[in-house]
């Protein structure tokens, strides 16, 4: 029997060992995604990002949880940990801040390493939320390595993007810097029993105003003039991001979290949303693998000593990298 199959079947062995291969990008990881594919598109893709210390793991452990006990949702959790750029050896650790969820077959949890990729998603994050969809779960919850501003590269991923933000880690605003608030359709203010939180509320709303689709802003003869949406409008079509308090720790605020999360996946069912994101993750997928693929088709076809003489005239600064591409490609 094929890894696929007794995935299909439930087997948790027969899973576990297949995310190693998909991890790893060997042949056999690759066989078995295309005979799972046909059996993808059901989970609900939720990501978690934000600055590192806001406490991701432990909302994650909690909304799992409450998935857990009130719905019965088979729930699985990929944890992106950043690898050491020195060792390349990463710490995994996520597992042990959710031990709660230890035990529960209705629970799965994988640690990986980003392996030196950017924008918080190892470059298999993907193929693991696919092997996870086709084996059954009906959520998955994508928590990033928190590396800052460079967590856009989840949104291309889930349906449901959940921003965490902590009182009191500086900067009011650190959050919503390099496009990190446009990705957010929902804002978490998690450790909200710590002083400062109305601050940091108070300033991710003002900016929400700012970047907030119903309300443009422009400028007329150097006067700042507003254009609203009508109301109707803004019902059928966009999505207002709330701002959810939570105390991760004690529990607290994460039925209204789940509650938010379950009426941004109503929204997207009712205006065409899911089937535009699905759209938009897997084209995305699949311009990566084309780069993959056409890297990999001219390595072949260039001998490496040719490559290693037209890198060294580069580091010579004999020819530009412009230069040295157009005549890689010419032989």
């Amino acid at each position: 029997m094929t890894y696929s199959q007794s995935v299909l079947d439930g087997d948790r062995l027969a899973l576990a060992r297949l995310l190693t291969q998909v991890e790893n990008d060997s042949a056999e990881g690759r066989a078995a995604l295309i005979e799972l594919f046909p059996y993808t598109g059901r989970a609900h893709l939720i990501g978690v990002t934000g600055s590192p210390g806001t406490g991701k793991s432990s909302l994650v452990n909690q909304l799992t949880l409450h998935y857990r006990k009130t719905s019965g949702k088979r729930v699985a959790v990929v944890a992106v940990d950043p690898s050491s750029p020195f060792t390349g050896g990463a710490v995994l650790g996520d597992r042990v801040r959710m031990r709660d969820l230890s035990g529960d077959p209705g629970v799965f949890i994988r640690s990986m390493a980003t392996r030196g990729s950017l924008g918080g998603l190892a470059q298999s994050t993907a193929n693991m939320a696919q092997v996870f969809d086709a084996a059954g779960f009906d959520i998955v919850i994508i928590e990033t390595v928190g590396a800052g501003q460079s967590e856009v590269d989840v949104a291309r991923l889930a349906h449901t993007t959940l921003v965490v933000e902590a009182p009191g880690l500086g900067d009011d605003i650190q959050a919503i810097k390099a496009g990190i608030l446009e990705i957010a359709d929902i804002l978490v203010v998690n450790k909200a029993d710590r002083p400062g939180v109305e601050n940091a509320e108070k300033a991710l709303k003002s900016m929400l105003e700012l970047a907030h689709p119903a309300q443009r802003v422009f400028k007329h003869h150097g006067t700042y003039m507003s254009e609203s949406v009508p109301a109707n409008k803004v019902e059928a079509g966009l999505w207002i991001p709330p701002i959810q308090r939570t105390i991760s720790t004690e529990g607290r605020g994460i039925v209204e979290l789940a509650d938010a999360i379950a009426r941004h996946l109503t929204h997207l069912t009712q205006s065409g949303g899911w089937a535009i994101r699905e759209r938009a993750r897997l084209e995305v997928e699949l311009d990566a693998l084309i780069r993959e693929t056409l890297v990999s088709r001219f390595r072949e076809t260039v001998p490496q000593q040719q490559y290693e003489d037209v890198l060294e005239r580069i580091v010579q600064r004999e020819l530009s990298p412009w230069e040295a591409v157009k005549m890689l490609m010419q032989k």
